[in-house]
């Protein structure tokens, strides 16, 4: 069973890695918003057509103008997406509203919501989530007596009729950004308070109390879906490891569960909840966007490009994570501007910083692929941050490194960083590559001394004495098994695309532990 749930886990990523995780996002609110608008003309969910119709164009004006004026000014590019997913969000928290007050309670959430990306920021990236921060102002004010405003947090989504739809399209951007288990650590907590404080409410009155009405009460009449799915989700205000966040969504499970008083004034609700998060996220991570000068290219294999920059102010990256790398252009296409990287240097070359990327397809490259094809030495681009869990476990287990072709980035990070601390260490890395040329980073891989078995159609020329050619041995369970017999002491790491994993499922569940990192491509 847990070998078909991985081997479907890969396939789905495989399908969702094909559209940038910003368009994803985007398509499942308009599509969330379609779904609402139709529930409202059957009269199950409170506001009218009209209603949201109205105040998304409020709310989509208000976050595009200021967006718009506000890139201008810094001289960047204006992304659209971005504007339209802040506005849908608000949508369904903030009420919707036909009247002067409340449509200009929106426009005020909206554009407040779009500001706090560049005042509320580190180094380029904002600290608090837009929306959350544009609902919790118009909501406070509104209850400290702006009461012209006309809108406030109602988190109407929250009703039966939306959680099924809410739930599906939320699991798809959770898989998609590979955070189901942060949105479990976070359902868990927060209905787990949920029911708690209905209990003890019950008792003080002395009312009847059943664990499991609270329970389905928490899933489909609060937002506690659509909280998790769509807002706490969000990589740019989560912090780099799982462990961190998990502490992130334990605290606004507790606080979105349970909202406590300030004061007499106003309560912690889902919006202002989340805030707090925020916060605590900054507190483990205090990381920003981080400025690369483009200094070399080179071509590693016939298909293969290794970038080099030069770091402009200081880079904290664990050896195995990965960098999301900016590089705007005109016309981006559904993709967008940002892509994922392994790192291929190690923390010790800082503050040189390398990466690598595969060509691909040449007849009908991406957007993001042409502009940085087209990047030359001393173009500035920027990296939005360093996240990822592929990294070795402490101390001096075995450990199993599966990469194929340019997937070998990472282990050559952790490699590098070993020989460079003078650790020693039992590793064994099984490369796979199309052919021999397709074997990227030989010389600084053969340096570290580590152990290698290659996989390749042709015999490699003049192989280090710790490297090993397969001989034809086909790459599956049964093949991984016969070349690294002792897989069940070692943790097992895998890079590669989706299909290699699922190949490999039934081998890997046998080692000690298994981490992978998929990539399909750009």
């Amino acid at each position: 069973m847990l070998t078909s749930f991985t081997a479907l886990r890969q396939r789905v990523l495989a399908v969702l890695g094909a559209i940038s995780m910003y368009r994803l996002v985007l398509f499942a609110l308009i599509a969330l918003a379609a779904v609402a608008v139709l529930l409202s003309l059957a009269g199950l969910v409170g506001p009218s057509p009209l209603e949201l119709l109205v105040s998304f164009a409020v709310l989509a004006a208000a976050t595009s103008a200021v967006d718009a004026a506000a890139q201008r000014l810094l001289h960047l590019p204006w992304r659209i997406e971005s504007s339209l997913v802040t506005a849908l969000i608000l949508l369904f928290v903030l009420q919707p509203s036909i009247s002067p007050g409340g449509l200009v309670g929106l426009a005020i959430a909206g554009a407040l919501a779009s500001l706090s990306k560049y005042l509320i920021a580190w180094r380029g990236r904002h600290i608090l989530n837009p929306a959350a921060f544009g609902a919790a102002v118009v909501t406070i004010a509104g209850g400290l007596g702006a009461g012209w405003l006309g809108t406030f947090s109602s988190w109407w989504v929250g009703t039966p009729a939306m959680a099924v739809p809410v739930a599906l399209l939320g699991l798809a951007v959770l898989w998609r950004t590979e955070k189901v288990r942060l949105m479990l650590v976070f359902l868990v907590v927060a209905v787990a308070v949920t029911v708690l404080r209905q209990a003890v409410q019950a008792q003080a009155a002395e009312l009847s109390f059943a664990a499991t009405d609270a329970v389905l009460f928490a899933l489909t009449q609060s937002p506690l879906l659509y909280l998790g799915a769509f807002m706490l989700s969000e990589p740019l205000t989560l912090p780099p490891r799982r462990w961190q966040q998990f502490c992130v969504a334990a605290l606004v499970g507790v606080l979105a569960g349970w909202p406590l008083s300030v004061a007499g004034l106003f309560t912690l609700g889902q919006e202002r909840a989340l805030l707090i998060g925020n916060l605590l996220a900054f507190a483990f991570a205090l990381r920003g966007s981080v400025r690369l000068v483009l200094e070399s290219r080179r071509f590693v294999t016939p298909t293969a490009q290794e970038l080099t920059f030069r770091t402009r102010s200081r880079l904290r990256f664990v050896p195995g994570q990965y960098l999301e790398l900016d590089v705007p252009h005109r016309h981006p296409d559904v993709r967008g501007t940002r892509r994922e990287f392994s790192i291929v240097s190690a923390p010790a070359d800082l503050p040189t910083l390398r990466i690598a990327y595969k060509e691909g397809d040449r007849k009908h490259p991406s957007s993001y692929k042409r502009a940085l094809a087209a990047a030359q030495p001393g173009a500035v681009l920027a990296v939005t941050g360093t996240w990822g869990d592929f990294v070795l476990p402490r101390g001096d287990a075995p450990v199993l490194m599966v990469a194929a072709g340019i997937g070998v980035t990472p282990f050559v990070s952790q490699l590098r960083q070993l020989q460079a601390t003078g650790r020693q260490r039992d590793m064994v890395l099984v490369y796979v590559a199309s052919e021999a040329a397709e074997l990227a980073f030989r010389d600084e891989l053969e340096q570290t001394g580590a152990r290698v078995i290659v996989f390749t159609r042709d015999e490699p020329a003049d192989l280090p004495p710790h490297w090993t050619w397969a001989q034809g041995v086909r790459l599956d369970a049964a093949g991984l098994e016969r070349v690294v017999p002792d897989l069940a002491s070692r943790h097992a790491f895998i890079s590669g695309p989706p299909r290699l994993i699922a190949d490999l499922a039934p081998a890997l569940q046998k080692a000690r532990s298994l981490t992978t990192d998929a990539f399909a491509g750009y």
